[in-house]
């Protein structure tokens, strides 16, 4: 995340790539996607896929979920990998997305993966929060 650090000449930007790729490959504690590899969770939404921080679906947030809703409008499906296990989503979360118009499904993040590629081929309105496993 961008914490407005400067390391000699250079700043620290939040990782970011432009575009809707599928996932190629997860586990390792990250994922592969685009011909480039990621280690940690991540956002894949209609802006592009950006890092994620989350690694404890029990310790989710609303906060954690800014992101997606900032893009609420071009979100119709959230799929949320929720590590290697199905947890559900925190209560006071459901109803923020809710009322965002946004149908959010937990899952396993292999499960996500899976989805996400599928209704992503389909042209559909998806986005997915993974967290990622090893």
């Amino acid at each position: 995340m961008d914490d407005g650090r400067q390391s000699g000449p250079f700043s620290l930007r939040p990782a970011h790539f432009p575009g809707r790729p599928p996932i190629d490959a997860y586990g390792n504690g990250g994922f592969r996607f685009a011909d480039m590899s990621h280690r940690g969770s991540l956002l894949l939404l209609p802006s592009g896929v950006r890092d994620w921080s989350p690694v404890d679906p029990e310790q989710l947030t609303t906060d954690d979920f800014k992101a997606a809703l900032q893009e609420a409008g071009e979100i119709d499906i959230l799929l949320v990998g929720t590590g290697i296990h199905l947890k559900p989503l925190p209560r006071d979360v459901r109803p923020t997305l809710r009322e965002a118009g946004i149908s959010a499904d937990p899952m396993s993040t292999g499960a996500a993966v899976r989805t996400y590629n599928v209704l992503l081929a389909e042209e559909r309105a998806v986005a997915a929060m993974l967290i990622a496993v090893d």
